[in-house]
């Protein structure tokens, strides 16, 4: 799971709307979040056996959070308060103590140098385990049948296939929220493509338009990530968008219009409040700990999202499943 400087690095993750999740807050990743609303009274505070986490809006980031919180709950004994928060609000929160931890962070450099680096109220807490990747794809079905469709350079030739309603006359790149951060539009006016980018409003809008089109077999272009469970049910492959380059990045950093590049891979990270990864003890340590692969990450996100599982049922079974994973966690 944007239009603002948080995705840059990527240039930089953007990624996504949201799919209800029980038991965590749902979300649908439209606009910012009033934490002086939402923020748990019990975040941070001296003592105190509650861990409030930040839900972001992308249903892999909510898997993270949904295992997370069973094992802090189940196994270690915690209370977890989770919060509804966007991606740069959550970091002034995180330095706030208002949520003792963020799980999966696409890359945010201007907020990790004000409050890693020079405030020093927030803490690296590790990588994920996870490496996050945004681009344009299409149907493997659409890529089968017109092979080079996955170059860039020959996207104008299909414009009048990849037509809509909502694009006009120009063929459509079909987006996820308006609130997130994306390369998109810079790109398509850089690239000299005859394209209009159309915000469906979330991810499970998106998702929704996705499997529409493929259940018609109908062809599509879409701003997507990965990890993301979706490629389980519709296939996808990957437009080649010119190479990204740390020179690009950084003038996009300065310029986001400016983006001619595809999007860096990013591995992704978690980070602590500064006081809670001094003094916040097992749950501290657990979270720092916390590692795993895109393929757990999608097998809860699917079980959530396609399943419709709870997301404590979810979390409950992939605990039970895969103990070799998690049990170093909490040891």
């Amino acid at each position: 799971m944007y239009e603002t400087g948080t995705r840059r690095t990527r240039l930089i993750r953007l990624a996504v709307g949201a799919a209800a999740l029980t038991g965590l807050v749902a979300t649908t990743g439209c606009g910012a979040a009033d934490m002086t609303k939402q923020a748990s009274p019990y975040a941070n505070a001296a003592g105190a056996r509650t861990v409030t986490l930040s839900v972001q809006s992308w249903v892999g980031a909510q898997a993270n959070v949904g295992v997370a919180k069973y094992l802090l709950e189940h196994e270690l004994g915690y209370r977890v308060d989770t919060v509804q928060v966007d991606e740069i609000p959550a970091w002034d929160a995180l330095s706030q103590g208002r949520i003792d931890a963020i799980l999966e962070d696409w890359g945010h450099p201007d907020q990790e140098q004000r409050y890693v680096k020079d405030k020093k109220t927030i803490a690296p807490g590790g990588d994920l385990g996870v490496t996050g990747h945004i681009g344009w794809f299409v149907p493997k079905y659409f890529a089968d049948e017109h092979p080079d469709v996955t170059d860039w350079k020959n996207l104008n030739k299909y414009a009048d296939q990849l037509r809509t309603a909502e694009s006009g006359d120009k063929g459509q790149l079909l987006d996820g929220s308006p609130s997130y951060v994306t390369n998109d539009k810079a790109l398509v006016k850089n690239l000299d493509l005859d394209y209009q980018v159309v915000f469906s409003g979330s991810e499970a809008a998106q998702i929704t338009q996705i499997k529409q089109f493929a259940k018609q077999k109908k062809p599509f272009l879409t701003y997507w990530y990965e990890p993301q469970w979706l490629f389980n049910q519709v296939p996808m492959v990957e437009v080649e968008l010119p190479k990204y380059t740390d020179a690009c990045g950084a003038e996009g950093a300065e310029d986001p219009a400016s983006v001619d590049c595809a999007y860096p891979t990013t591995p992704l990270q978690k980070f602590l409040n500064a006081d809670f990864a001094r003094k916040g003890g097992k749950a501290a340590d657990f979270l720092r700990k916390f590692t795993w692969s895109k393929e757990d990450q999608n097998e809860v996100s699917e079980m959530i999202a396609a399943d419709k599982l709870p997301a404590d049922e979810a979390a409950e079974r992939w605990v039970k499943d895969h103990p070799e994973v998690w049990k170093e966690w909490v040891s």
